[in-house]
C-alpha cells in the first residue's frame, strides 16, 4: 500500500524540480542577453528581458531551494525511521 504522504511529497518534488529547472533557465536567458547587450548596446528590451529574467528566475527559485531542503530532510528522516 502507497503511504499518501510519501506519494504526495513525491508529486510536490517533481513540481519542485520542474520549478528549478525553470528558474535556471531564466538565470541563463538573463546572463545570455546580457551578453548580447554587452558586446552591442543596451536597448531597453534588452535591459527589460534581462531584469525581468532575474526577477522572475530568483521568485521561482528561493521557495524551490527551500522545499527541495524540506523533501530531502524528510526523506532522510523516513530512512531514519525504517520507512
Amino acid at each position: 500500500m502507497t503511504d499518501p504522504v510519501r506519494a504526495r511529497r513525491a508529486r510536490i518534488a517533481k513540481f519542485n524540480e520542474a520549478a528549478k529547472r525553470i528558474g535556471y533557465l531564466l538565470f541563463l536567458v538573463a546572463i545570455v542577453v546580457f551578453g548580447i547587450g554587452a558586446a552591442g548596446k543596451f536597448t531597453p528590451a534588452i535591459v527589460a528581458v534581462v531584469v525581468g529574467s532575474l526577477a522572475v528566475g530568483s521568485v521561482l527559485l528561493v521557495p524551490t531551494i527551500i522545499i527541495g531542503y524540506g523533501v530531502r530532510a524528510a526523506e532522510r528522516d523516513d530512512r531514519r525511521a525504517g520507512r
